[in-house]
Order: structure tokens, then C-alpha cells, then sequence
């Protein structure tokens, strides 16, 4: 059995990793010690061994943006000269025409669908007469009318055309209540009406 003495290595090494163990004010010290120690390496270190090199530049005839370094939290600019924008272009004006004569046929029929309500009928089999002459996207807005609350029951003239361009018209047609104040709008379906509003 080997004999432990206080001299040489091992007796030295003991006592290094033994200090900590004596007391609980030798195991907090080694471990403030400790956290110092991995808080300035993880400090020093960095800056020692230094930042990777940045990339080579790309190859001549390619374009590139040049980014400027900013404070954290503040928004850095984009170099707006090549980006595309919708307003880059004019917005086109809409081009005014005689009124369409598929489209003043629309709004009359659209109309006397409309006025068509009589007593008993129901929503479905109101809004089944219009559907022909209404856009898909503004039927769904018609279901939300009652047929029992409309006051008209017939036409009681011609259409007059308000505004017309190449790709709608405004159109009020005449009835025995309010006048309606229609809107017919161009489609891949062919003219249907998008909007109408009772007017006095």
C-alpha cells in the first residue's frame, strides 16, 4: 500500500482540487472565479482571433448593392432607384364611349328582375332572375335583400345613361318607386351589373 506524504506532485494536485471542498466559502470563491474567468474569455477571445475575412468581390458585370452598417433598432435605408413600383407608370384614365348598347340591355333586364317580386316569393327565387344579369361577386351582396321590402313593382321608362366608359356605365332607370341607380361593369362573362342604389 503506498504511503500518502505531503511532498511531490500528487500532494500538491490534492490540495488544488481539494481547497474548493473544505468549506462552502471555498466552493462560492472558486465559482465567482470561474464565471470571471469564462466572462473574460468569451470577451478577449473574440477580439484576439479576429473577424472572418469578408467574402471576395463578385466577378465585373454583376450589379451590387452596397448595405451600410446601422445602429441595432434603427431601420436601415433600401436603395430604392431599381425597385419596381406600381406609380413608376401613370395610372391609366378611364376612356369614355358612347354607351354600350349590351350593356343599356343588361341594366333593363336587371331591373325588371328586379321590380319582379310578387307576393310570396322567396329570396332564392328572386335573387335565381337576377343571377343572369349580376357580376359573381355582387350576388352574394343581393342575398342580404328582402323582396318584400322593395317598393317598386314595374319599370316606368327608359334607362338614362349617366357616365360611360369602354369598361362600364352608370345607368338610372325609372320605376313606380325610387329610381335605381345602376352600375354595369365589363366581365369575361359579358356585361353585368356590379352596383345599383335607389334614389329619390
Amino acid at each position: 500500500m503506498p504511503i500518502r506524504t505531503n511532498r511531490g506532485r500528487a500532494a500538491v494536485y490534492r490540495r488544488l482540487w481539494g481547497w474548493p471542498l473544505r468549506s462552502p466559502r471555498h466552493l462560492m470563491l472558486t465559482l465567482v472565479f470561474l464565471a470571471i474567468l469564462v466572462t473574460a474569455l468569451g470577451i478577449v477571445l473574440p477580439k484576439v482571433v479576429g473577424k472572418p475575412q469578408a467574402k471576395a468581390s463578385p466577378p465585373t458585370g454583376t450589379t451590387t448593392t452596397s448595405v451600410t452598417a446601422t445602429a441595432p433598432g434603427v431601420a436601415a435605408s433600401v436603395p430604392t432607384s431599381n425597385l419596381p413600383t406600381r406609380l413608376s407608370a401613370p395610372l391609366a384614365t378611364p376612356t369614355t364611349a358612347a354607351p354600350n348598347g349590351d350593356a343599356v340591355r343588361v341594366a333593363k333586364q336587371w331591373a325588371a328582375a328586379w321590380v319582379d317580386h310578387p307576393a310570396g316569393i322567396t329570396s332564392e327565387q328572386w335573387l335565381a332572375k337576377l343571377k343572369p344579369f349580376t357580376t359573381e361577386e355582387y350576388l352574394p351582396v343581393m342575398g342580404s335583400v328582402d323582396p318584400a321590402n322593395i317598393p317598386a313593382t314595374k319599370v316606368t321608362g327608359e334607362p338614362v345613361v349617366g357616365t360611360s366608359y369602354t369598361s362600364s356605365v352608370q345607368l338610372t332607370i325609372p320605376t313606380d318607386g325610387p329610381k335605381l341607380a345602376i352600375t354595369v361593369v365589363n366581365t369575361n362573362a359579358g356585361w353585368r351589373v356590379a352596383d345599383y342604389d335607389q334614389a329619390s
